[in-house]
């Protein structure tokens, strides 16, 4: 039983190195989303930090501040959205096959 336990240490150890090493990777992966049909433009890493907001010249031009408020919080929203998505299939990889079938530790 011993034996099988340090087995299952090396395991968790392996583990974990490999979800740091991802994490650490996420913060260099992007991913990017539009609101208003292009107009603006938000992009977030996978560690969900907002790294640009780009806003078209018209929209900016047109000075309706609450149309490019709401343009830019939907872009930031879909942005995160799809950055935590991106980390949760980077993590899902490295703990496939380590986790059994339906155990869901929060983080992992």
């Amino acid at each position: 039983m011993k034996g099988g336990m340090q087995g299952m240490l090396k395991q968790v150890q392996k583990m974990q190195a490999e979800m740091e090493k991802v994490q650490n990777e996420l913060g260099n992966k992007t991913v990017s989303a539009e609101s208003g049909g292009g107009m603006v433009k938000a992009t977030a890493n996978g560690k969900k930090e907002i790294i640009s907001i780009e806003i078209d010249n018209e929209v900016v031009s047109s000075g309706d501040k609450e149309m490019i408020e709401d343009l830019v919080v939907a872009a930031v929203n879909k942005a995160l959205e799809s950055a935590n998505k991106m980390a949760e299939e980077e993590m899902a990889s490295v703990t496939k096959g380590m986790m059994p079938p339906g155990l869901n530790i929060p983080g992992m």
